[in-house]
């Protein structure tokens, strides 16, 4: 059931556990704007306060996923100041930002071009799925720029080995390239996206809602991390929470008696 649509998002909720978030630009490859950017960071953080949200789909309609930043907007942006250009990729940042700290697991659904800010979007996912036809590319520098504020999402993502080539080349690259450097993880025929994905909703929402958050934050705040005394102990009482809470009990006991939990409807 669609619950909220606009000129550049479409926002369904095919259950209460699941959120769809549609870019909703076709007929400009759901380029980038202001209002694009907008309209993601007020989803997300709407989003992102819903308990009752298993998983969010981020997806796009028509043949691309989205092509960077909106050719009318980068007109108006060759007239800015330098306050302006700051203010300007501040919302930018922000908006990414919000999405990556969206405690909700994110799947991405990508078909064909993933370019400049939609590899942004791309490297935010938990998990990306993507079709086999997919083209991605970091163009910035074709244009004299740099991915500047996507670059902390698709480095973690894409590795900097990768990313530093892909950065200063901005050669187009494929979904296949894209899934052996880690920014992919599953690929499928265009036919075969949809159902793809379907799949990986219905196996988040299988698992423990308050665990699958659980397991997102624990890697954001163990990655890079030393193995130090203090992390040892901050991930055993993480464990010994988790173990304690009623759906962790009630984990446990499903698989003891062999039946379903409680959460799976």
């Amino acid at each position: 059931m669609n619950t909220a649509a606009s000129n550049t998002l479409d926002i369904r909720r095919p259950s209460p556990q699941v959120a769809e978030v549609w870019l909703n630009r076709p007929d400009v490859r759901n380029a980038f704007n202001d209002e694009v950017i907008a309209g993601l960071t007020q989803t997300f953080e709407t989003l992102a306060r819903d308990e009752e949200l298993r998983v969010i789909v981020l997806a796009a309609h028509g043949k691309a996923f989205c092509a960077g930043a909106d050719l009318n907007w980068m007109r108006a942006m060759a007239d800015y100041s330098w306050e302006q250009n700051q203010a300007d990729a501040q919302k930018l940042a922000d908006m990414l930002w919000v999405l990556d700290q969206c405690p909700v697991p994110i799947v991405g659904r990508v078909q064909g071009d993933c370019y400049a800010g939609g590899m942004g979007l791309a490297a935010i996912c938990d998990v990306l799925v993507a079709s086999d036809n997919v083209t991605f590319c970091l163009s910035e520098a074709r244009l004299g720029l740099l991915p500047a504020t996507i670059s902390p999402y698709v480095v973690r993502a894409m590795g900097p080995q990768a990313s530093r080539r892909y950065m200063v080349t901005a050669e187009r690259f494929s979904a296949a390239q894209a899934q052996a450097m880690g920014l992919v993880h599953e690929l499928c025929s265009a036919e075969a996206l949809d159902a793809k994905v379907a799949e990986l909703v219905a196996t988040l929402s299988a698992n423990g809602p308050k665990a699958a958050r659980a397991c997102k934050l624990l890697v954001r705040d163990v990655s890079g991390v030393p193995i130090s005394a203090e992390l040892r102990a901050e991930t055993a009482r993480r464990i010994a929470d988790i173990r304690s809470s009623d759906e962790g009990k009630e984990g446990l006991q499903s698989f003891l008696q062999k039946r379903k939990p409680n959460w799976v409807l």
